[in-house]
């Protein structure tokens, strides 16, 4: 059958992407379908054709799959949030599951690996501690604030997100009051023009504290105590307002430079028994919970005895490095973002935790360092962006020959090209265990422990362990500073 743009046929969804887009097949081609769920009987709209696939969307549902339930968000079909809200929770476990599944045999080419059940999440809605919401104008001038529509940069009004707690929607109200009343210009990234760019809100799950953040195309805001005051009456959980300077014509959210206008610089957490300041640059994970379920099967296959030397690469402000460093002799944590780094300092400091150090690197270049340093962990933890790892970064952490690497991943495909990497350089993927951070939308954490397929000799062993004492009961710093040229790269 020749099908050709703006046809409308009859489709039956038989798979799903893991990116949640159904599918269904015309004559052997594969047609792509978001909003729909296996087993959904549909009128699909053709929208573009390729030579191999094409893409739709569901003009009408004829029958419903018995994985399809109700959506209860009016913003979800035109929000580029969420892609599962229309499907089970249990259903989106199982596809997530096959995801990461896929990845690892099919771009990984791995086997022999054991794949741990998913663990999903006791409440997938208002799990969200962050929101970063862009603000602009409708073609009516009308102040709008909301999330981008899938795959653009327009901006779609949202009075409500299911994933957020409910004290965000309220603050965005409070806001965009402000906004309207004084007639503040937003932010136009056409011209590059207006002050208000996004709204940037944190919250610390335990201790309630809540963060607000403005990011402007400028220096202030005019009527700023009046919005203060405004924000703190309505709430006394508001611990922190902050001014986030970005003029940069970029699409990157927010700017380097931060200026508090009310309470403190940072509002404060407990994740793993631990108490964490969060600042507004620095990671720190979005889902309380399942964070802490993560972090203890991270610790599980770090398996820490009380002896050794572990590496936090990809650190942010300390927190997963931090929560293992009570079970182990040494802690390294390496972070690009100075903020973060300082954070991470102060998180250890405010736990009374004397065996972690902080470096401001980027990983590259510190596992580089190290590597020269002939430094000789024992464990090292890799949590790295959505883009994975650079190679010089898997090339040094195999050349320090760490007993176990456990990996955290938020994007199941760069995980898959990485594994495959550490897996030609001698290291075997044992453990996989995917996690369920990000309910009713397409990510999913994945946590994998890769261990030595072979030791090293005896003589080199014990070389590189004598390296390794060295570098344990010393500072970082100070071996830093015997080379003050090799110093400043690290700081």
């Amino acid at each position: 059958m020749d099908i050709k743009k703006n046809d409308i046929i009859p489709l039956e969804i038989t798979d799903i992407t893991g990116q949640g887009s159904g599918i269904g097949h015309i004559d052997g081609m594969a047609v792509f379908v978001p909003l729909t769920a296996v087993g959904d009987k549909i009128n699909a709209h053709i929208l573009k054709v390729k030579k191999n696939y094409a893409f739709a969307k569901a003009e009408s549902v004829i029958t419903s799959s018995p994985m399809r339930i109700e959506p209860d968000c009016e913003c979800y079909s035109k929000c580029g949030g969420c892609v599962f809200r229309h499907i089970s929770y249990d259903e989106e476990l199982k596809i997530k599951q096959q995801r990461v599944y896929d990845a690892l045999t099919r771009i990984g080419k791995l086997s022999g690996f054991t794949m741990n059940e998913i663990k999903g999440c006791d409440n997938p809605d208002h799990y969200r501690n962050k929101s970063q919401i862009p603000v602009g104008r409708d073609k009516n001038g009308n102040v709008i604030m909301g999330f981008f529509g899938t795959h653009s940069h327009r901006i779609i009004d949202c009075e409500r997100c299911m994933l957020h707690p409910k004290q965000f929607d309220d603050i965005v109200k409070v806001v965009k009051e402000w906004i309207a009343e004084n007639n503040v210009s937003v932010y136009d990234e056409t011209t590059g023009k207006g002050l208000i760019r996004h709204l940037y809100i944190r919250q610390a799950k335990k201790t309630g504290q809540i963060m607000v953040c403005i990011v402007i195309n400028g220096d202030s805001i005019p009527k700023k105590e009046e919005l203060v005051k405004t924000l703190v009456s309505y709430s006394e959980s508001i611990k922190s307002i902050v001014l986030n300077i970005n003029r940069e014509r970029t699409n990157v959210i927010t700017g380097k430079k931060c200026i508090t206008i009310y309470g403190n610089d940072h509002i404060t957490d407990e994740l793993c028994g631990l108490k964490f300041d969060i600042s507004p640059l620095s990671f720190y994970q979005i889902n309380h919970d399942q964070t802490e379920k993560l972090y203890s099967i991270a610790g599980e296959y770090a398996n820490l005895t009380g002896n050794e030397f572990l590496i936090d690469l990809y650190c942010g402000a300390g927190t997963i490095g931090l929560s293992m460093v009570g079970k182990a002799k040494k802690l390294l944590g390496i972070e690009i973002i100075p903020q973060a780094i300082e954070n991470a300092r102060e998180n250890a400091l405010k736990n009374g935790i004397k065996n972690a150090e902080f470096i401001c690197s980027d990983a590259s270049s510190a596992a580089k360092r190290l590597t020269a340093e002939k430094a000789n962990p024992d464990v090292i933890v890799i949590d790295p962006p959505r883009k994975g790892c650079d190679n010089t970064v898997i090339d040094a952490v195999c050349t320090m020959s760490p007993k176990r690497v456990v990996y955290v991943s938020c994007d199941p495909e760069t995980l898959a090209r990485d594994l495959s990497v550490f897996s030609q350089k001698g290291y075997v993927v044992g453990e996989v265990t995917p996690v369920d951070m990000f309910p009713r939308t397409q990510h999913v954490e994945t946590v994998v422990l890769m261990s030595a397929a072979s030791r090293r000799s005896q003589n080199e062993k014990s070389e590189l362990e004598r390296y390794g004492e060295y570098f344990m009961n010393r500072s970082v710093l100070d071996i830093m500073s015997e080379c003050s040229e090799q110093h400043a790269e690290w700081h």
